[in-house]
């Protein structure tokens, strides 16, 4: 493996491990609120008493997600810095943000709310929870932000006498369509995860005859939460489905192995085996016109296969070696007026003509197979994607089912009586975030070759740095992380097996005897 492929491995292992902390912090968070909006208006302690039990399970959480979270953003600088120099005008301004908000804003009010239960009044302390989950949420904002900018760069241009990207309009890339539909369809999984792992907590107190009475009001706050937050899930799914089915036409294509264009609406293959070789799907099980209407919201609207959008590339691979060759010129003769009008006409290709950095180094005199090459370099691994989104999808429609059944239960007053669901939303517990990191997946794997999407290929943002440094690097990351994994079970069980601290039952008044005078 290359220096290309290790920092790929590293960074990916550890944006997979702190992804597993961020969901449950943003789904807590809320959760917590909730509950002791209950507390303030009842006055009844068993709520104060779950607030503080929970906030217990949300601290270690957040702890150790910060812990895992600061290593990636180092790795911008040490191993993906061409990445950062080129870009980094753009997705150094939302991550700087984030941080203000992760360390001041998040950090402040996470501090109050678990020292100021006696400084503060119910209704102060009940602020203080709000503000903190709106920290945990503005937190990931920022960070989607800048994601959404490499899926569908917006607000930026290329400047030839700096060589990078910088930015034009700021107010674009924060209102980016792309971040706002993953904002919201990721903060909903973090939702579902918060709302599972509640419930899955609750269902094992009741299976052990413990903490009734926390556990019943739990499952009542988190199966509706719950329920409510896997169907925005499946409604807002749609919604990032028809983004990159404006943006990113080819990740559409690979998550549905849909090689040849087919006549408008274009059908959905719920489950199938792709043939890469072949070019079709084996025992292909579909639904008419549903991959039309998600990716176009029409009838009419033309989704493009595979090899439609590889003979595209080729198009704009061409354009952008006239956009490169115009560029070489400007550095040579700054006053050129034809290579600059040469440039401006074809600078939105130039990163199609960077892939030809993988062939050759001499861009403008690459021969058609090369071109031919790089073209097919635009089509993201078609297997990990058609997989990873089906088994999502699929999990997304069990926790409506689960959710569902939980509310309907408990609704009845009837779920202890059912022991065998209590077990499956016991065995349910890591199921969100499997739905969550193939949800990652597909957004990250889809965008590739990119690292910005057809501004910057994936093989040109790394560092200049030996193979043998990211090796050994990635090897303390995985026994580092594997520590931090042994302590963050070992406090999670610890705290479950111990419970919460119960205040005591206020006593009963004395029974009034009459005295005889």
């Amino acid at each position: 493996m290359d220096v290309v492929e290790l920092s790929r491995l590293q960074f990916a292992l550890t944006a997979m491990y702190h992804f597993l902390f961020i969901p449950l912090t943003l789904g807590l968070s809320v959760l917590l609120a909730i509950m002791e909006s209950i507390y303030v208006t009842t006055g009844r302690t068993i709520w104060r008493d779950m607030v503080r039990f929970w906030g217990m399970l949300f601290g270690i959480n957040f702890a150790l997600g910060v812990a895992t979270g600061l290593t990636m953003e180092f790795e911008f600088g040490t191993n993906w810095a061409y990445y950062a120099q080129y870009v980094g005008d753009i997705f150094g301004a939302p991550l700087a943000i984030e941080g203000l908000m992760a360390f001041f804003m998040e950090a402040t009010f996470i501090g109050l709310f678990f020292f100021g239960w006696t400084k503060l009044t119910r209704v102060q302390h009940l602020i203080v929870t709000c503000l903190m989950a709106l920290g945990t949420n503005l937190s990931a904002l920022w960070i989607l932000i800048a994601n959404a900018w490499m899926q569908n760069p917006v607000g930026a241009h290329f400047n030839i006498e700096t060589m990078r990207m910088e930015v034009t309009d700021f107010a674009a890339v924060i209102f980016n369509p792309v971040a706002q539909s993953k904002f919201v369809h990721t903060v909903s999984a973090g939702y579902v995860t918060g709302s599972m792992f509640v419930l899955s907590i609750s269902a094992f107190y009741l299976l052990r005859s413990r903490y009734r009475g926390l556990a019943i009001r739990s499952i009542t706050v988190a199966a509706s939460f719950g329920l409510a937050s896997t169907l925005s899930v499946v409604v807002l799914g749609d919604e990032s489905g028809y983004t990159a089915g404006q943006n990113q036409k080819m990740k559409i294509a690979a998550i549905e192995a849909m090689w040849h264009t087919e006549p408008a609406p274009a059908s959905f293959t719920v489950i199938g085996l792709p043939n890469i070789t072949t070019h079709t799907t084996d025992y292909a099980l579909e639904v008419p016109w549903a991959l039309g209407l998600i990716a176009t919201r029409s009838i009419s609207g033309q989704v493009d296969g595979i090899e439609n959008l590889v003979a595209a590339a080729k198009t704009r691979i061409a354009s952008g070696m006239l956009a490169y060759g115009a560029m070489e010129t400007l550095r040579a003769h700054p006053t050129d007026a034809a290579a600059h009008q040469q440039f401006d006409a074809h600078v939105g290709d130039l990163g199609y003509g960077l892939l030809l950095k993988r062939y050759t180094p001499k861009v403008t005199d690459a021969t058609d197979q090369q071109i031919a090459a790089a073209a097919n370099d635009t089509i993201p691994p078609v297997l990990p994607l058609f997989f990873s989104f089906r088994i999502m999808v699929g999990l997304g429609f069990y926790f409506i089912a689960l959710f569902g059944a939980m509310f309907a239960m408990d609704s009845r007053r009837m779920i202890e009586r059912h022991r065998w669901l209590l077990h499956l939303a016991l065995w349910s517990l890591p199921l969100p975030w499997v739905a969550a990191e193939l949800g990652w997946i597909v957004a990250e794997v889809g965008r590739q070759p990119w690292s910005v999407d057809g501004v910057l290929p994936t093989f040109l943002s790394v560092s200049n740095i030996p193979a043998t440094n990211v090796m050994i690097s990635l090897a303390a990351f995985v026994l580092f992380y594997s520590v931090l994994a042994v302590v963050e079970v070992f406090l999670m069980l610890r705290t479950i097996r111990r419970g919460p601290d119960l205040a005591p039952p206020a006593p009963r008044p004395a029974p009034f005897v009459a005295v005889a005078e």
